[in-house]
């Protein structure tokens, strides 16, 4: 098992560009053996202390093997919405781990 923590910043405005993006990618995930286990979407009240510009969401995702996630990466779906993604995201950082 794998796991993937995303802090994804969006592009002032494109947010409902975003939310379409999503609206594609998310479902994918689960072709893959993956779960999107949470998906949060912090404002300054939840923020205890940070170093880093707030995120506008997090996702935890889960795939059963790395080759499941490298697959969900590759899939052409989700590789035709892209323009989606490049549109409304300013940047993203991804987290791979796994369970200790």
């Amino acid at each position: 098992m794998i796991y993937i923590t995303q802090l994804i910043y969006i592009i002032d405005g494109q947010e409902d560009v975003f939310h379409q993006f999503e609206d594609i990618a998310i479902p994918i995930i689960l072709k893959y053996n993956g779960r999107l286990t949470l998906r949060i979407r912090p404002d300054e009240n939840s923020i205890i202390e940070k170093n880093i510009e707030k995120p506008y969401e997090i996702h935890l995702v889960e795939f059963d093997t790395q080759q499941d996630f490298d697959n969900f990466k590759k899939d052409e779906e989700r590789k035709n919405f892209l323009h989606l993604k490049e549109k409304s995201i300013k940047s993203s950082f991804l987290i791979q781990g796994i369970k200790l």
